[in-house]
């Protein structure tokens, strides 16, 4: 954004000082749909993040429109409404934004929320720098605040629960994947076939950040991928069931099969539909449209838990995480369900006689 000085001359033939006037470095997108892929493009987004990203910004788009965003399956397939960037602009928004944003904190979690208000800030913040907008209208909305879940590390009965679920090949590799290498769900989701090195059971990734890394998995993932590549040689490994329709990012389409790379937000209902009953061992197979399933994040956080656990040391537990920083890793150096059961057991007074 280039800030231009402007002169004027007041009463009488007195100058005025100086003020600023905004000049957009290039010229504003027609719409908001057009400005989130410009931000996409320009604001160096890693690859792996561009999906989420992207969703986030779609669902603001319907509040920045002053509507409610979809959930839930009505989300699928919705389309957002088009409407001007300026709109964002408008002195009304910031009231309307915040009471719509207070109805969606009451329905998704306080993660959910907090980084989907986070990455609007960002790409209002880059808006603002090209001259496009000139106020950020989620100002007045606070983060909500996000008790600790100690139940997210899930128990080695319920990992294994998960295997034994009847489910196609791509997610039985999929989750395994996630698992034996404690990768992000993005970052997997961006693996082609022509990054994989399966000889060696390791694959190369685009991580948060935008660096390049190596991601390692186990014999479980190693025995399933054969069946999944089949004979393709490139493109995207996880893909969609259907064509790819028109419009559909090259990258993102696989050449041989013509198919689409899998989403993330697709892959996670996938995830949670499947798991409802195997998180809520009591419910009845009635109840399961009631019951919430686990999220895919679930599989990263219980892998670098039951590390640590086994006693995976710290540099080590840093390279699998992919984390800068050692106090990142204290949401996994907390033992786990299973973990505790064990050092119970271990030290019942009843147990012991018996022995």
């Amino acid at each position: 954004m280039a800030i231009e000085p402007v002169t004027e001359l007041g009463a009488r033939g007195a100058l005025r000082l100086p003020r600023a006037r905004v000049v957009p470095l290039s010229a504003p997108p027609a719409s908001y749909t057009a400005a989130v892929e410009r931000y996409l493009t320009g604001a160096g987004i890693a690859k792996s993040s561009a999906r989420v990203y992207q969703i986030s910004l779609t669902t603001w788009g319907w509040m920045f429109a002053g509507e409610a965003a979809p959930t839930g399956p009505a989300r699928r397939g919705a389309k957002p409404p088009v409407f001007p960037l300026a709109a964002i602009d408008d002195p009304v928004l910031p009231e309307v934004l915040a009471e719509l944003a207070a109805a969606r904190a009451d329905e998704m979690d306080a993660d959910t929320v907090n980084r989907e208000l986070s990455i609007a800030r960002k790409a209002i913040g880059w808006w603002q720098r090209q001259g496009w907008v000139s106020v950020d209208p989620t100002i007045g909305i606070e983060r909500r605040p996000a008790p600790p879940d100690r139940t997210k590390a899930l128990a080695e009965n319920q990992i294994a629960d998960l295997w034994r679920l009847d489910v196609a090949l791509r997610e039985k590799t999929f989750w395994k994947m996630l698992y034996e290498s404690a990768a992000r769900a993005d970052e997997v989701l961006c693996l082609n076939v022509e990054d994989l090195y399966p000889q060696d059971k390791r694959g190369r990734i685009t991580a948060k950040g935008g660096a390049t890394e190596w991601i390692h998995w186990q014999s479980g993932t190693a025995q399933l991928l054969p069946r999944l590549i089949a004979r393709r040689t490139r493109g995207p490994l996880f893909l969609t069931g259907r064509r790819a329709p028109a419009g559909t990012a090259t990258l993102d389409v696989c050449e041989e099969a013509g198919r689409a790379r899998l989403s993330y937000r697709r892959a996670e209902e996938i995830f949670e539909e499947n798991t409802r009953l195997v998180a809520n061992p009591i419910a009845s197979p009635e109840d399961i449209e009631d019951l919430d399933g686990w999220t895919l994040h679930r599989l990263r956080h219980s892998a670098l838990t039951h590390d640590a656990e086994n006693g995976t040391s710290t540099p080590m537990l840093l390279a699998r995480s992919r984390h800068a920083s050692v106090r990142s890793l204290e949401r996994y150096a907390r033992p786990g369900v299973d973990a505790v059961a064990r050092h119970v057991a271990e030290r019942d007074p009843a147990a012991r006689r018996k022995g």
